[in-house]
């Protein structure tokens, strides 16, 4: 007897969730493999949207995931909190694949990314500028989304495109 494949066919709700949790996180997880030990390593990273839906982060020179996405850019996003109540592991959460990408100082890119992270984030204005900050986008290649208990999806970096871009 084999065990069926709990992984169900990604349709257009389980796009809609992802794209949901994406845009709503504020913060997300960040794992990293640690270029001292070379073992794996997670933090908690501020998370917001560029004006092209990408997900991008503010992260400092200093924080010890900044070496390491540095020195291997290949990383995953744990996106979704558990609600105030019920088992956390009914709620909605995925992972994503991604490929951490600077954007350089003063560039078209950074500079649209500051403005619109600062509209989202106006908090961050007391430090943005610092120079050992840097804005990272997240290339996705694809992921695990877990929509509660029996809900199991693959997702492409298509899936999290708004349904506009398809065609």
């Amino acid at each position: 007897m084999t065990k069926s494949d709990p992984i169900r066919p990604t349709d257009a709700d389980a796009r809609a969730l992802a794209r949901n949790l994406l845009t709503a996180a504020t913060y997300a997880a960040l794992a990293v493999t640690d270029p001292n030990t070379g073992t794996p390593s997670v933090s908690r990273i501020a998370l917001a949207t560029a004006p092209d839906g990408v997900s991008v982060t503010l992260i400092s020179d200093l924080a010890s995931h900044t070496a390491a996405l540095r020195r291997d850019p290949n990383c995953a996003l744990l996106v979704g909190e558990p609600g105030d109540k019920g088992d956390p592991l009914t709620h909605s959460r995925m992972t994503l694949h991604a490929k951490a990408v600077y954007l350089t100082k003063d560039s078209d890119a950074h500079i649209q990314t500051r403005d619109h992270y600062l509209s989202l984030r106006p908090k961050a204005k007391l430090y943005v500028d610092f120079p050992d900050f840097s804005f990272v986008r997240f290339e996705i290649s694809g992921g695990l989304l877990n929509g509660g208990f029996g809900k199991a999806f693959h997702l492409t970096s298509n899936d999290l495109l708004a349904p506009t871009s398809f065609s």
